[in-house]
């Protein structure tokens, strides 16, 4: 047996998963797994009821965010690291003060460099009026090196289809690969991060990894690539006491800690009544100091005050758009609109008709 797999020891510390921000290591400063059944919308694509501008609820089967009417975050400024908003189910409307624009989910990803300073909405729209509108995905911030901080900002979609994904042979165990060399996942057919991020080199071993178990399945997760890397597994859904990492029973939703050294074992028995799911999020560290307030993150608190300052002076490039929280027309389906150019899923599907008509 490969060291690791059936070792408890692989496990070098574990947490419970908080409501809301999820503590997260060296490359990465933030991870938050939003989770919301909001209902049908409106003709406008709005909530039933207005929020109140800070609705976190985790109680609540829903929550309106910064949102009004509609859920999710208006405008807002970020400098010196990257967002990487990765869906599962449902739709985020995207706008920044670049000009660049998007519709996106049902397994999209979207990775955005904010470098020097950009200013951005996330929207997410009801677009079914007859049915609920379920909503998954994580948003993760991922650091940027002190000498890429002030780059200039970078927007690029990957859509579901272009996204790597492996399935075990008897079907019970599946990966997305949103991020990384992993599970066929190469050089060669891997999505290219932006090219000022830590995760473009290689040799960081970067990786985001969205992994299902089904009852009674199996899956070895491999060692790094590379030395040195911070691993962390978030078991995000599932029942207590019937997934097992490295051999060892996981009891609740947790923040897991591993040993990247060895192959490691995740195996959910077959009795589970659900699947199981993880986030798998590493990186080799960029241990550099880290200042952060709010929305900006750099390395000194002085770079902190010309950040606030500069957004003050400057509303990095201003607010193009007609609203805060800007969402685009129910039928325009998913798009992207980036430099200037505009791209749409292809395929098309069912939720994503050929957009060329007009912002």
């Amino acid at each position: 047996m490969t060291k690791g797999i059936g070792n408890a020891a692989a496990i070098l510390s574990s947490r419970p998963m908080t409501n809301g921000p999820q503590s997260t290591v060296d490359p990465y400063l933030f991870c938050v797994y939003h989770k919301d059944q909001y209902p049908p919308g409106n003709d406008e694509m709005e909530a039933p009821h207005s929020g109140n501008g800070m609705d976190f609820n985790p109680d609540a089967p829903y929550r309106m965010y910064h949102g009004s009417k509609v859920p999710g975050f208006p405008q807002h400024p970020h400098r010196g690291f990257e967002t990487i908003t990765a869906t599962i189910d449902g739709f985020v409307d995207h706008a920044d003060s670049v000009g660049n624009a998007g519709r996106y989910g049902q397994g999209d990803l979207q990775w955005m460099t904010a470098g020097g300073g950009i200013v951005h909405s996330e929207m997410f729209p009801l677009i079914h009026q007859e049915e609920d509108n379920p909503t998954r995905f994580f948003q993760i911030w991922l650091n940027l090196e002190a000498k890429n901080k002030m780059v200039a900002p970078h927007f690029k979609m990957f859509w579901n289809y272009e996204i790597p994904k492996y399935t075990t042979e008897d079907g019970k165990a599946s990966v997305t690969v949103w991020v990384g060399h992993y599970f066929g996942a190469t050089h060669e057919n891997q999505n290219s991060p932006p090219p000022e991020s830590w995760a473009s080199n290689p040799e960081n071993d970067v990786a985001l990894l969205h992994i299902t178990l089904k009852p009674g399945g199996k899956l070895t997760l491999p060692k790094s690539n590379v030395q040195r890397v911070n691993r962390s597994l978030f078991y995000i859904e599932g029942e207590s006491d019937v997934m097992r990492v490295g051999g060892k029973v996981i009891d609740r939703k947790i923040n897991i800690h591993l040993d990247e050294s060895v192959d490691v074992e995740l195996e959910l028995d077959g009795s589970a009544a659900e699947n199981g799911e993880f986030l798998l999020m590493q990186g080799k560290p960029i241990e550099e100091p880290v200042a952060q307030h709010g929305p900006f993150v750099m390395n000194t608190r002085a770079e902190i005050s010309q950040a606030f300052s500069d957004y003050h002076e400057t509303q990095f490039g201003g607010w193009p758009w007609e609203r805060d929280d800007m969402i685009f027309p129910r039928e325009k389906g998913r798009f992207a609109l980036s430099n200037g150019k505009k791209t749409c899923p292809s395929p098309p599907t069912s939720n994503n008709k050929e957009a060329n008509d007009e912002l």
